[in-house]
């Protein structure tokens, strides 16, 4: 199964390596990244391969939210399928 994974928030060190760590401890595998700084915001956008995670998917969109907020930014998990229904046109 694949994953959208969404961070924003104020930029500051440390937010890209906390979200990867994670995803390693996870066994969740980063397929692709985005991300980029708008003015003083961080913004990222990572596709993510579950098939082979720790967790379940609720329970590691769960961890990763949980992150989010030590983080001090938003952090979002979607299913894939249904992120790319919800946007397409």
């Amino acid at each position: 199964m694949q994953a959208v994974l969404t961070v924003i928030g104020k930029d500051k060190v440390g937010i890209i390596a906390g979200v990867s760590q994670k995803l390693s401890e996870l066994n969740v595998n980063i397929l692709d990244v985005s991300q980029t700084i708008m003015g003083d915001y961080f913004t990222m956008m990572m596709l993510l391969e579950l098939k082979d995670a720790a967790q379940d998917f609720e329970t590691t969109a769960k961890t990763l939210r949980e992150l989010g907020k030590a983080l001090g930014v938003k952090i979002s998990v979607q299913n894939q399928e249904i992120f790319d229904t919800m946007h397409k046109l």
